[in-house]
């Protein structure tokens, strides 16, 4: 097959994993508290990948280059990981895909001063604003902001933060690896530290495993450990970063009507708004400039 279209598929899986991953997320800790749903999806994960690893190279490469990137990718997985589940506890499945909205705007800042990419012109941080103003009018009014919404807010922007570094530091390093070997390294490197925290913080295992946090959990760790990640890291190799970023405006629009078509979620007037800011602001962040020439 075409790597063009490779890239195509590898992008479109992308965005379908993470428009369905803050619900999937919510679900995988109830009744069993969100460090079991994220300890036993990174085990999942990284079990699956090394084994993939192995069927396909035969080792997992160790050089000091790899281990570089297993370090950049692992520490993301597991700051970034634990801190949106352990928001996730306190605000909403949408509020938590509008503030990754954000992550296009700190990505592209990072690699603009890391990579030197031109990505903070003034057609890409207006396509972003108005990206991002999109969504918040898309989930205005259904924001359920509870007591310690705040605490949730703030834990899903350093994940944001934390997941642009990883990106634009992987990138950076530009070893050349597999994504498939990169996801199985950062997955190996992130599971001791999930289950060094788990034994510390969250005491004895659950009594009983409700069917929904199970499935959850299975989905999570399948496709959006492994499947996902592979992905994604092909995608960020062979697109610039800032771009791949554009990921996360994306998936929360699609994540609201696949909702609508599917389990009859409400569509109002503000949505349609929001749907159609969030669509000009990715139109004018990606051709804004060649339109103008």
């Amino acid at each position: 097959m075409n790597r063009g279209y490779i890239l195509v598929i590898a992008f479109i899986s992308v965005v379908l994993i993470w428009s369905t991953t803050p619900l999937a997320i919510k679900w995988s800790g109830e009744d069993v508290g969100f460090l079991f749903g994220v300890t036993l999806r990174m085990f999942i994960g990284a079990v699956l990948s090394l084994v993939l690893v192995l069927l396909y190279y035969r080792r997992l490469p160790l050089h000091r280059t790899a281990c570089h990137v297993y370090f950049a990718a692992g520490t993301a997985i597991f700051g970034a990981m634990l801190a949106v589940y352990w928001g996730a506890q306190y605000i909403s499945s949408g509020l938590v895909s509008v503030v990754f909205g954000m992550t296009p705007i700190v990505t592209a800042f990072i690699a603009a001063k890391v990579l030197q990419e031109h990505s903070l012109s003034l057609f890409k941080l207006a396509g972003s604003m108005i990206g991002i103003a999109g969504l918040v009018v898309i989930f205005s009014e259904q924001l359920d902001l509870g007591e310690h919404a705040a605490w949730g807010i703030t834990a899903v922007l350093v994940s944001v933060l934390l997941h642009s570094i990883s990106a634009v530091w992987i990138k950076r390093i530009n070893s050349g690896l597999p994504a498939l070997v990169i996801t199985a390294g950062g997955l190996a490197f992130a599971l001791p530290l999930f289950i060094m925290v788990y034994a510390v913080f969250a005491g004895p295992l659950p009594d009983s495993l409700p069917l929904r946090p199970v499935w959850s959990i299975v989905y999570l760790g399948i496709m959006g450990s492994v499947v996902g990640f592979v992905c994604y890291y092909f995608v960020l190799a062979n697109m610039n970063v800032s771009t791949v970023a554009l990921i996360t405006l994306i998936t929360p629009v699609l994540a609201l009507w696949l909702g609508y078509f599917f389990n009859g979620e409400n569509i109002n007037v503000a949505v349609i708004g929001g749907t159609a800011l969030v669509l000009s602001g990715l139109v004018i962040h990606q051709w804004g400039g060649r339109l103008k020439r």
